[in-house]
């Protein structure tokens, strides 16, 4: 299937979940925020949201500074 991530068309396989793109990604562990179609995912959801065709994903790696 197609999607959007961060603007870029980007290929994957059907019924993959958020948490597993996250994780193939290299985002695990990081603090990051994820829009889905112009809606916040709340972290505690990520396993259980599954991506679908031409879905549009934000992903923003929180960066800490002083």
């Amino acid at each position: 299937m197609e999607i959007l991530l961060n603007g870029q068309p980007k290929t994957l396989p059907d019924s993959i979940s958020l948490a597993t793109l996250i994780d193939q990604l290299g985002f695990a562990g990081k603090r990051i925020a994820v829009e889905r179609n112009g809606e916040i995912v709340p972290k505690s959801t990520y396993a259980t949201v599954l991506l679908a065709s031409a879905d549009r994903l934000e992903i923003v790696v929180a960066v800490g500074g002083g």
